[in-house]
C-alpha cells in the first residue's frame, strides 16, 4: 500500500496564468509536492475549473488579457470565500498589492517565484505583504511615479500603448521607464520600515 494520497485526498490548487508554459511547469512542480494541480489560462476558465474542482488554494497571475488577475481573485472569492489565493505578477506595485489583499488574496509575490516560495506564501499574513511607509517620511518622487505607472498599466490591463495615451507620454518613453524597473532605493526602504 502506497503512502501517496489518492487524487481525492490531495489538496487541490488552481493555477491561473495566460503563460501556458509557466502554468504547466508550476502545476507539475506542485504535483511533485503531492498536491492536485489544475490549470486555467483566463478568467472564464478559472471560474469554470473552480466550480468543477472546488480548489482550496489558487495561484493567480495579475496580468492577463481581457479580465485581469484582480477580477479572477474577486470571482474566486465570490465562489468560495474560504479559498486561499496568492497573486503573482512580474509588475509589482504597492497599489496592486493593496488591491489584491482587499479582494481577499492572502499574499502577493513578484515573479520569478519558485514553487516552495509560493507554497510558503499561503501561510504568511496578508498584512506583511506591504510594508506601510512611515507617514512622516515622504516617498521619493521616482517611487511615486513608479507606483502610478504600475497602477495605470494595471488599469489598462497591461496595454502599454493605452497606458501611454492615458499618461500623456510616448509609448517608447513609457517602455524605457518600465524597463528600468522599480527604483532601487525602494527595496532598501522597505527593509528599514
Amino acid at each position: 500500500m502506497s503512502d501517496t494520497p489518492s487524487p481525492a485526498e490531495r489538496e487541490t490548487v488552481l493555477v491561473v496564468d495566460d503563460d501556458k508554459a509557466f502554468c504547466a511547469a508550476l502545476a507539475g512542480a506542485l504535483r511533485r509536492r503531492g498536491l492536485a494541480a489544475i490549470v486555467a489560462h483566463n478568467h472564464d476558465e478559472a471560474v469554470a475549473e473552480a466550480q468543477a474542482w472546488r480548489p482550496s488554494r489558487a495561484i493567480v497571475d495579475l496580468r492577463m488579457p481581457e479580465r485581469n488577475g484582480l477580477e479572477v481573485v474577486a470571482s474566486l472569492k465570490r465562489l468560495d470565500p474560504a479559498i486561499a489565493i496568492v497573486v503573482l505578477t512580474g509588475y509589482g506595485s504597492i497599489a496592486t498589492a493593496i488591491e489584491a489583499i482587499k479582494l481577499g488574496a492572502v499574499y502577493y509575490l513578484t515573479k520569478p517565484a519558485d514553487p516552495d516560495e509560493i507554497l510558503a506564501a499561503f501561510s504568511r499574513q496578508a498584512s506583511a505583504v506591504v510594508a506601510m511607509p512611515d507617514p512622516l517620511t515622504p516617498k521619493p518622487l521616482d517611487e511615486i511615479e513608479w507606483e502610478h505607472l504600475q497602477q495605470v498599466l494595471t488599469d489598462c490591463q497591461g496595454n502599454i500603448s493605452e497606458a501611454a495615451r492615458r499618461l500623456g507620454m510616448h509609448r517608447r518613453s513609457l517602455q524605457r521607464k518600465l524597463a528600468r524597473g522599480r527604483p532601487s532605493h525602494s527595496e532598501s526602504d522597505a527593509v528599514q520600515h
